[in-house]
Parts: C-alpha cells; sequence; structure tokens
C-alpha cells in the first residue's frame, strides 16, 4: 500500500471527536506523537500539586529520621509513594525559587535578592499553555509588581511578600505579619487580617478552595509554605497561641522558646499537607493527582534536630549538607509503579520543569538549557533511563557540584576547591589533595571541568534589556586591627 493510501486510510477512519482533540493539542502545544494515543494521553495527564516548605530540611522529617518533628502525614504519603533521600536544593529561599521554577542553573539567570527576572519562562507559563488552570499560594519574594504572579504564568494567587514587605509598625516596633494576623496579597491586592487569622491556613484554605472549583479541570498548585520559617512562633496547634497577637517584633522570634515552635511549625505544616490531600480526596481526583513535596533549603541554624540517634544542626546558608540537603517525596497513586520506594537518585531543583513538563505533556520552553531531567522514569520504576550523574550550585561567589558520595565546594573562580566525602546525610569529611586516591583525584578533576564550563554561562539566560542590577557576592566581614597590636 502506497504511503498515499495509508493516510487516506488513516484519515478516514480518524473519528470528528479524535480530529478536534489532535487540533487542541495543537492549539494549546502539547505534541502529538503518532506512536501514542492522542486521546488517551490527555485524559491520564495528572493534576499536579508542588508543595515547598520553607526552611524546613530533610532532618525535619519523622519518615526521614526526626526523633522530634511529627509529620504523620508526609509519612503516609512517603509509604504510598517514592521517598528520595538526596534532593539537594539552593542554600538560601530566593535562589531555590528561582531554579525550581525556571529549571535552570542560577548561574544562568539569578541576578538578586526578592526578583524573578521577568524574561523568565517558569512552569507555571508551560502547563497554563497546555490547558492547565493554575495556582500560587504560600511565600513570593519574586517581584513587588502587582501582576507579577500572572506575569509568570499564575491565574491565581494568594501571597505573603508579594507587593509589600509583609511587616508593619506598631509602637516603634516592626512585626513580622506572616502567620497570626497576616498582611497578605489576594490576587495582587492588599489584604489585612485581624481577628486571629493564620497565615499559613489562609495560603491552605485558599489552595482547597482552587482545587475544589477546578476539579473537573487539569490543575497545577505550586504552593511554596510560609512555614517553617523563622520567627519561631506559636501555631494556632501550640499551648501558647495567642490570636490577638501581631506577630514577633524580632527575626528568629521573641518568644524565646524556637525548638518547640519549630517542631509545633513543622507538625502544622504536616498538618496542611494533610488537608490538602483530603480534599483532592474529597473533589474525587486523588488517584490522578501527583503531589510533589520538598524544601527550599536546610532548617535555620538556631534549630538542633535529633535525628536517627545524633543531633543535627540547621545549617540554612551554608553550602553544606545541612544548608542544601532537603526532603523530597513524590504521590501519585494511579501513576508511580512499586509505591513505598525509597530511592538514592540524585535530585536538583532544576529537575522539576522537564518534571512538570513531562506528566504534562507540555514543551519544555524554547532554548531549555538541558539543566533538568525528569524524575518521572524514577516514579516509573525505570530509573535506569535516566541520567544525572552530579547536582551543580552556584551560590553568592561560591560553587558546589557533587554527585552521591563526593562533593566539591569553591569559589566561581575555581580556586579554594576542597573535595568532601560522604558516607551517608550530613557525614560530610573534608579531603585534602594528599590523601586523595586516583578515583577521587579524577573525581575532583572531573568537577573541576564541570565547574568551569558552567562558569561561563553567567547569566546566559536573561534578556539582557530586562536585567535589573545584578547582586554581587557578599564578602566576609574582616577585622580592623587596632594600632600597637
Amino acid at each position: 500500500m502506497t504511503k498515499q493510501k495509508t493516510l487516506a486510510v488513516v484519515c478516514s477512519s480518524v473519528s470528528a471527536k479524535l480530529f478536534s482533540v489532535i487540533v487542541l493539542q495543537l492549539l494549546i502545544g502539547i505534541p502529538v506523537d503518532a506512536a501514542d494515543n492522542p486521546i488517551a494521553k490527555p485524559a491520564e495527564r495528572p493534576n499536579i500539586v508542588l508543595i515547598m516548605a520553607d526552611d524546613m530540611g530533610y532532618e525535619a522529617l519523622s519518615v526521614n529520621g526526626s526523633e522530634s518533628c511529627k509529620t504523620p502525614n508526609l509519612d503516609k504519603l512517603a509509604a504510598g509513594g517514592v521517598r528520595f533521600t538526596n534532593c539537594f536544593a539552593n542554600p538560601l529561599c530566593t535562589p531555590s525559587r528561582v531554579k525550581i521554577m525556571t529549571g535552570q542553573y542560577n548561574v544562568r539567570n539569578y541576578v538578586k535578592f526578592g526578583i524573578l527576572d521577568r524574561s523568565q519562562t517558569t512552569f507555571a507559563h508551560q502547563l497554563k499553555g497546555a490547558g492547565y488552570a493554575t495556582c500560587i499560594a504560600g511565600k513570593w519574594q519574586l517581584g513587588k509588581q502587582a501582576d507579577a504572579p500572572q506575569h509568570f504564568g499564575f491565574e491565581q494567587s494568594c501571597l505573603w511578600q508579594h507587593t509589600r514587605g509583609g511587616r508593619s509598625m506598631k509602637n516603634g516596633k516592626r512585626i513580622d505579619r506572616r502567620f497570626v494576623n497576616p498582611l497578605l496579597e489576594i490576587n495582587g491586592k492588599a489584604k489585612d487580617y485581624v481577628n486571629g487569622e493564620y497565615g499559613p491556613q489562609v495560603c491552605t484554605d485558599f489552595v482547597c478552595d482552587f482545587i475544589d472549583k477546578n476539579k473537573n479541570k487539569k490543575f497545577l498548585v505550586y504552593y511554596p509554605m510560609i512555614l517553617t520559617h523563622c520567627p519561631f512562633d506559636p501555631t494556632p496547634d501550640s499551648a501558647d497561641w495567642n490570636p490577638k497577637r501581631l506577630g514577633s517584633t524580632t527575626y528568629k522570634g521573641d518568644l524565646n522558646d524556637p525548638q518547640r515552635h519549630f517542631r509545633d511549625m513543622s507538625n502544622y505544616a504536616d498538618k496542611l499537607v494533610g488537608q490538602i490531600v483530603r480534599q483532592l480526596e474529597k473533589s474525587g481526583i486523588r488517584d490522578n493527582t501527583l503531589l510533589i513535596f520538598t524544601g527550599d533549603n536546610g532548617t535555620d541554624k538556631p534549630i538542633v534536630t535529633p535525628w536517627n540517634g545524633r543531633r543535627v544542626v540547621g545549617g540554612k546558608g551554608t553550602m553544606t549538607d545541612m544548608g542544601t540537603r532537603v526532603p523530597l517525596i513524590a504521590s501519585w497513586p494511579s501513576g508511580i509503579k512499586q509505591s513505598g520506594r525509597v530511592v538514592d537518585d540524585l535530585v536538583e531543583f532544576c529537575d522539576m520543569m522537564p518534571t512538570l513538563c513531562e506528566v504534562a505533556v507540555a514543551k519544555l520552553p524554547a532554548n531549555y538549557p538541558g539543566d533538568g531531567a525528569s524524575i518521572i522514569p524514577i516514579l516509573k520504576n525505570n530509573a535506569s533511563t535516566r541520567k544525572k550523574d552530579w547536582t551543580y550550585i552556584w551560590y553568592r561567589g561560591q560553587v558546589m557540584v557533587r554527585n552521591k558520595h563526593y562533593s566539591l565546594l569553591a569559589k566561581t573562580d575555581g580556586t579554594d576547591a576542597t573535595l568532601t566525602r560522604y558516607t551517608g546525610p550530613f557525614d560530610g569529611q573534608q579531603l585534602a589533595d594528599a590523601t586523595l586516591s586516583p578515583t577521587e583525584l579524577t573525581i575532583k578533576e572531573n568537577f573541576e571541568a564541570t565547574l568551569r564550563r558552567l562558569d561561563k554561562k553567567r547569566l546566559s539566560g536573561i534578556a539582557k534589556g530586562e536585567r535589573p542590577q545584578e547582586e554581587k557576592p557578599k564578602r566576609p566581614k574582616t577585622k580592623t586591627r587596632k594600632k600597637g597590636k
């Protein structure tokens, strides 16, 4: 049979419904693969809920070994999904937010704290283009323009630290207003809460309302949580909760009980995850919803967590395991193969862009540099088809490349490079060059080559006409010696 006759037979067998689906796919940017069923694929695409806790490191989940924080809802998600032990974020919030949303290493497109360059493309853009309803709630910190969330692809938003700093003044004191009686923005419009509301609860209720309203559509919820960032304050479940309080007058918290309050905050974050899961069940869409939970960086420095028989000191802001190792759990009842697995595959935040695009059958951004690698093969229990040999972090004058067992930390120019060997989470040992084995010398050389290659990419992903003033790396303070000493 000739190609023309074959095409004619195929075309004659295509129903009007199938034809309309193909046209719809082309219009919204979903690629049509002749080897796939173009009707089944859009129908099978899952809803997506991506939750990123704030300053909640790997050790803060009971399923990961915490002996003080109780996270039963996350533990249950892990038992029915996939739990990752080697996920790494940047050491601080804005760099991680830019990285996870754009799928690119910070060396390409991070310019300044609190800003996402408006020329950037996010996973919300790509999924919205593929027909998904989109929503963001929680902590923004990526630009004060009223339209910023919508500009970056989110149709609905409920945010703290969006158009304003999220703090107020009373009796000459600056008060943090992210928790009790919060200052939020709903779709860019300021809303002040003064009747004992709790900011994280308001955001979660917003998410649940969005889920129920869009249960008959495909949707993306991105929930960068306000919890568990300082100030370390009571939650509504804490014994010292005060609904009339406006918030803390100090950055870390002025009630002087950070350890207990962090435990309460971690427990409440877990409770809110459970609320979202129950809403998905109530709306009848839990089975075909991919829920991903992670954290934006390590736990804050004042917090010490009993973990697997030892004490882990929070390392937020440092290029260490305590500052970069974060939890990652994926739950998707109808999509994950062999649930309950614990995997040590390497994952970093730029992997989320290709993951969400793959599962949503959405296109990757034009000229995507390929920094991320989708984790869908892992969820499908086919990790051997995924290639991810190392992760990379660019952060304030330092760079790090690492694999499962070694990391190389250096200045951005490649100097002061130190190799660290890991035998497990938080068990790193710095190695002197003279002690390196031939294999370790090769690893170091390969890592250094990676650092040199990526250093040439600085701001390669930023449109020159859109660049805000670039943030300069902070230099360590030096003590001034007094004369005569």
